[in-house]
């Protein structure tokens, strides 16, 4: 009886296994890893990130309200894994110098601001948690703006002879990041 229950058992925990490989290796995720970059004057900036659809939902808001992202409260900047930035040169990140290399980028959203911050806390599983915040290289207060309705997040880079625009917008909110080569 101790056997049937134990193969019992081992067979609910293969199951299990794989499912969640199923789910996380193979399957098309809701939230598909996708990425954005920028190449030009020998400055090359590439972030990854997955990408999440509105879907009907309030996204920005207060708790109270059954936002997806409550003002506040830290968000990843996407779905699943923490999104990732690399920048090949130094630069200035919203007037804050940054030297060269791959951060974890995240967002704490406010109604008027986001505060955007840069992490060197890279390959945590998922990044489902929030970063340890002593690790933080910098962060920014960004002002928000208001567009018309976007269904799904996107990074965008815009430049002119100056300064490169780094923007992420997702239903009505973008935020500009000037980003300028030291």
């Amino acid at each position: 009886m101790l056997k049937k229950i134990l193969i019992g058992i081992g067979i609910l925990i293969l199951a299990f296994i794989l499912y969640s490989v199923y789910v996380l290796f193979i399957a098309d995720p809701v939230s598909p890893l996708t990425s954005g970059s920028y190449s030009d004057q020998g400055l090359e900036i590439e972030v990854s990130y997955s990408q999440p659809s509105k879907k009907g939902r309030l996204i920005f808001g207060s708790a109270e309200d059954g936002a997806l992202q409550p003002y506040g409260e830290y968000w990843r900047l996407g779905a699943n894994a923490a999104t990732e930035v690399t920048f090949s040169k130094a630069i200035t990140f919203a007037g804050e110098p940054l030297d060269a290399g791959t951060y974890r980028m995240y967002a704490v959203p406010g109604a008027g601001e986001f505060k955007v911050g840069l992490n060197s806390e890279l390959d945590i599983f998922f990044g489902i948690g929030e970063p340890d915040y002593d690790l933080d290289v910098l962060t920014v207060m960004i002002p928000v703006q208001k567009v018309a309705e976007v269904e799904t997040l996107a990074f965008q880079f815009s430049s002119d002879s100056i300064t490169i625009n780094m923007d992420f917008v997702w239903a009505t909110s973008l935020i500009r990041i000037p980003i300028t080569i030291q």
